[in-house]
């Protein structure tokens, strides 16, 4: 049992220093062992700081300053935790991860017309990419109404009555089928592109129709220029014509497949109307 004090006998009470202050020593004993760092003590120490023990360091390390300008070189190892001010991002800028590429940032800037039909012909599938995203009625309605104009010289029968006719008759009849032509090219982009909407594509409806409008005319030109000088039946233009044909095949399955992005079998699907119809009126029509 422990031993009590005599009756009238008190313990003498220990020394009590004031709020905030290390209790002063016994008389005659060690000083008690001091766990507050003083002023100027430690490597980045402050007054009134605590200490922590840190099990991978090996010994006691002062609570850094919660206005230290950076954050000590452990604060990132595993078994560490890091402090962040309020509304501080940790990570860096947030990004959210989408599948596949970002459907509203444009590849490049807008090209300048000569460019656009140069990277047409040279480099089709950069320049769908990049001009995915940008409206190119300007190019579209001009280009395509000129082809519809010299179309008319491409055929035997319509040649000869261009020829036969005079200046003011001629005049009409070119500007009418040139009109036809661009209003054929609004109506044929239009069905691809709900096709390509249809089968999971998700790009703007002016790009597609103007670029549609686009690779009908120039994959054509080549063909048309050839049977203004000779006869619509000469073997020479009806092999171009196949041959143009096919290479509208790749260049309208590439325009949808960069503009919707969707795989090459699902854009040659979107754009078959179009080259069937193509096929009908320009192709066949002269064999």
């Amino acid at each position: 049992m422990p031993r009590q004090q005599p009756y009238g006998q008190q313990q003498a009470p220990q020394a009590q220093a004031p709020y905030g202050h290390q209790p002063y020593p016994p008389a005659g004993g060690p000083p008690p062992q001091q766990h507050w760092p003083q002023a100027g003590g430690g490597a980045g120490g402050g007054h009134g700081e605590p200490e922590y023990f840190d099990p991978y360091g090996g010994g006691h390390h002062q609570q850094p300053h919660a206005h230290a300008p950076h954050e000590p070189a452990y604060a990132d190892n595993p078994g560490h935790t890091q402090a962040f001010s309020l509304g501080e991002d940790p990570y860096g800028q947030a990004a959210t991860y989408h599948a596949g590429p970002a459907a509203g940032a444009p590849a490049g800037p807008r090209l300048h017309w000569k460019d656009l039909l140069r990277g047409i012909v040279l480099r089709p599938g950069p320049t769908f990419l990049q001009m995915r995203d940008y409206a190119v009625w300007g190019p579209a309605l001009i280009v395509t109404f000129v082809y519809g104009m010299l179309a008319v010289f491409g055929f035997d029968k319509a040649r000869e009555d261009a020829i036969k006719a005079t200046l003011t008759q001629v005049i009409p009849i070119v500007l009418s089928t040139g009109v036809a032509f661009v209003v054929c090219g609004l109506i044929l982009g239009a069905v691809t592109h709900t096709l390509a909407r249809q089968l999971g594509g998700d790009g703007a409806w002016q790009p597609t129709v103007g670029l549609s409008m686009l690779v009908m005319s120039i994959t054509d030109a080549p063909r048309l220029l050839v049977a203004v000088f000779l006869s619509g039946d000469n073997m020479v233009v009806q092999i171009l014509g196949w041959l143009t044909w096919l290479a509208a095949g790749a260049l309208f399955t590439s325009m949808v497949s960069k503009s919707h992005d969707l795989p090459w079998q699902k854009a040659l699907g979107a754009s078959a109307i179009q080259l069937v119809a193509l096929l009908s009126m320009i192709k066949l029509g002269m064999l």
